[in-house]
């Protein structure tokens, strides 16, 4: 094949999985204070089933074909004039900024390298590609709700990617830690540190009592969530209902003013700082890649068949080849 062109994931029309299709594009060069990653796997994210069934298209436009992938593994394949900080050959970790949309889903992607952070030594990774998502979870413990030792933590959504990672970190961080799950993911989320592990399709939320803080990733029936909070509690959503987004944001945006505790809500732009901080708790033991299923690369719609069915646990990843 001509080295000029690259496998990447594509759709030609919004629909189900079967929309997807490994197809060739022109292979990017690294411009002016970028650098060419050689991507070795991805993983799956919900905003991604969002893009590709079109319900994101106010943002994603409807100009065909569109790309997938957010997040990436992989090595330093080249540097652009004037990039600094990595050097090729480096293993990295990384997440498209939000300006750039989407697009790992590829042999080769280009981004800046204030966004991407050195995979710790010894870490596989294809296994590397289920944390980049972590550091959702992290600034969504540590700088949004500032979660203290003691305090009790909520994590709804607890299985998935996001919802893994902050039981972990929760436990690591010293609070007392309670999962929602399925009832299949329960003994899964009590091996990843949760104190209590509960089925969320069978107890009401008055049983559970009353939290600090609460984290949700489902981004539905935010206003009985939020009632779960103890005065002076907080509450933090990495989603929103994308059946009802203009009721759902402006319940977020209401929270600030009326009612008991404010529903912080945020979307992931991690750069090096935040991808450094991950490598730590890596390397101290304090999180680690939770990989349901690797899929191959002309299996991406399988693997988002499979998220879209729930009942992850930890991440659905894509490998490279």
């Amino acid at each position: 094949m001509d080295d000029r062109t690259m496998k990447a994931v594509l759709f030609d029309r919004f629909g189900g999985p079967e929309v997807l299709y490994v197809g060739r594009v022109p292979r990017p060069g690294p411009a002016p204070g970028e650098v060419l990653v050689r991507v070795r796997a991805f993983s799956v994210n919900g905003g991604e089933l969002a893009a590709r069934s079109g319900r994101a298209r106010l943002v994603t436009g409807r100009k065909f074909p569109q790309r997938i992938g957010l997040d990436f593994t992989g090595e330093i394949a080249a540097l652009g004039t004037g990039a600094t900080g990595v050097a090729v050959g480096d293993q990295v970790w990384g997440v498209l900024g939000r300006s750039s949309g989407f697009g790992s889903a590829a042999e080769y992607v280009t981004v800046r390298p204030e966004r991407l952070g050195r995979v710790p030594d010894g870490l596989d990774l294809v296994a590397a590609a289920a944390l980049p998502v972590a550091t959702t979870a992290i600034t969504a413990l540590r700088d949004k709700a500032a979660l203290r030792p003691g305090e009790r933590l909520l994590v709804r959504g607890a299985a998935g990617g996001v919802g893994n990672a902050a039981v972990q970190l929760g436990q690591a961080y010293g609070a007392e830690v309670t999962a929602l799950a399925r009832a299949a993911n329960l003994d899964f989320v009590r091996t990843l540190g949760a104190h209590h592990a509960v089925d969320h399709r069978t107890v009401s939320a008055a049983e559970l009592g009353l939290f600090d803080v609460v984290l949700d990733t489902a981004g539905t029936d935010l206003r009985t969530v939020r009632r779960m909070l103890k005065p002076g509690g907080r509450m933090v959503t990495v989603a929103f209902d994308l059946t009802r987004p203009a009721a759902s944001l402006g319940y977020i945006a209401a929270s600030a003013v009326h009612g008991r505790g404010r529903v912080r809500f945020f979307s992931g732009n991690p750069e090096r700082a935040l991808f450094d901080d991950l490598a730590r708790q890596v390397t101290e033991g304090k999180l680690r890649p939770a990989v349901d299923t690797v899929f191959p690369l002309n299996e991406t719609a399988a693997a988002h068949r499979a998220l879209e069915a729930g009942g992850v646990r930890g991440k659905y990843v894509v490998r490279v080849d």
